[in-house]
């Protein structure tokens, strides 16, 4: 006898809820929400109760990992809305001081090895960058937006036509995950 469907089911905590619409997941909690399509041949959902179920067809080793990914993704999104995201990063020279702001939705890097015109990094939708001193800070309720924006960050300020052993500088990543967030405000 052959299985013609996989399901795998993901339970939400306490205070969170999920609207399912097609391939669009939208999950709330704590006043924030995340939205994501989650589009794939063979893959649809179901909501039962407080739960969200990925239904995926037919029964094949590629529809597994499928299967395997999307719930990676929700519960990222289940993540998020308790904690926050944060990828901590240090800005890094021994050439030319750099001046790094953020203005606006834009992280703005100046005097990046002694060049005159600012390089700059956008800030994707969602996330908030901190800076103080040498240290960046990006957090978001969203792991692709903060990862997103710490690698465009580390992006900006890569040396080309240099030697990397040499000019060792720019912005890089040191730590990222979760984060709990202060209860007192």
């Amino acid at each position: 006898m052959v299985k013609e469907t996989v399901e795998k089911k993901i339970d939400l905590p306490n205070g969170i809820t999920a609207e399912v619409s097609g391939s669009t997941v939208l999950i709330k909690g704590a006043g924030k929400e995340t939205t994501k399509q989650l589009k794939a041949n063979g893959i649809s959902f179901k909501q039962e109760n407080n739960s969200i179920v990925v239904i995926g067809k037919p029964d094949s080793r590629k529809i597994n990992v499928l299967i395997n990914t999307i719930v990676s993704h929700i519960n990222n999104m289940i993540s998020g809305l308790d904690k926050e995201y944060v990828y901590k990063l240090v800005i890094v020279y021994s050439h030319f001081p750099m001046n790094v702001a953020v203005k606006g939705k834009i992280v703005e890097i100046k005097n990046f090895v002694g060049e005159k015109k600012p390089r700059n990094s956008k800030i994707v939708e969602g996330s908030t960058v901190t800076i103080k001193e040498k240290n960046v800070t990006v957090k978001s309720h969203n792991k692709e937006a903060a990862g997103q924006t710490a690698a465009n960050l580390e992006s900006a300020t890569k040396v080309r036509g240099k030697d990397k052993r040499v000019y060792q500088d720019g912005i890089f990543i040191v730590e990222k995950g979760l984060q709990e967030e202060k209860e007192s405000k």
